[in-house]
């Protein structure tokens, strides 16, 4: 089963992260809606987080586990929030069970085939070498040298955890991401639609939603709005939170 941050009342909320992230990222976001009246599910999906690893990893597993999910805690009706790739798990959840998802909201990404672009970060975070014992300053020092961005490592390092005293491991399954890379970008199958409503937001700044995608992103969701945040890039709820939950709030109370 999947493991999971539950918080407030009400009609079901689910977030799903994205890749190599995990619940974290979105307890302050979490918090909020459940303030709202929703009942917040936070989801780390399978192999991150505190989460099982296993070597089976694509979009379909992930779905059923979702759903797994959804029966173990009598969860019907709910709304889903997805972000990257948990955008994705999103959408084909919406798509192959849409009696069980209401509202839709997708993040920065689209429906349509990615090509693999995680090669400079995983290069990275296979140069740690944890049978040295770093230190978390020495895991940043390592992977700064291929990932030059800030925030990227931030949010890498936010998976670094203690196994025991003096050793540091990431949740997230690194190994299986290593050899199981290309379904991180795998289409939403040509026959998928979901008729209820959902809202797509992309970032200004960032190039996973471009205005070429609109078209096909209307035949999978008839009903999609699409809303874009203006000065961000992928991370846009993370860059601006408050304009994040301000447009998701307004969508999921209309």
């Amino acid at each position: 089963m999947l493991y999971s941050k539950i918080e407030g009342q009400g009609k079901p909320l689910l977030i799903l992260h994205g890749f190599m992230g995990m619940s974290d990222n979105w307890k302050t976001l979490g918090s909020q809606y459940a303030q709202e009246g929703f009942q917040v599910h936070i989801l780390d999906l399978r192999n991150h987080g505190r989460s099982f690893h296993s070597d089976i990893f694509n979009y379909g597993v992930m779905v059923q586990d979702v759903v797994d999910y959804c029966i173990e805690n009598n969860l019907t009706n709910i709304d889903c929030i997805g972000h990257s790739m948990g955008g994705k798990v999103a959408m084909l959840l919406a798509t192959q069970f849409p009696n069980l998802v209401d509202q839709l909201i997708v993040a920065d990404i689209g429906p349509k085939f990615y090509p693999q672009h995680h090669q400079t970060i995983l290069e990275g975070l296979n140069a740690v070498d944890f049978s040295l014992k770093p230190s978390r300053s020495e895991v940043e020092e390592t992977i700064s040298k291929y990932i030059p961005d800030f925030g990227t490592r931030q949010f890498l390092l936010k998976s670094l955890y203690w196994v025991e005293p003096g050793q540091l491991a990431f949740r997230f399954n690194l190994a299986v991401f290593n050899i199981q890379i290309e379904q991180i970008g795998t289409a939403l199958p040509e026959n998928a639609h979901f008729e209820n409503p959902t809202l797509f937001i992309r970032g200004g700044n960032s190039n996973y939603i471009l205005d070429s995608d609109i078209e096909g992103i209307h035949s999978h969701f008839p009903k999609a709005v699409i809303n874009t945040i203006s000065n961000v890039g992928h991370w846009l709820h993370a860059e601006k939170p408050q304009e994040f939950f301000e447009l998701t709030k307004n969508f999921l109370k209309m």
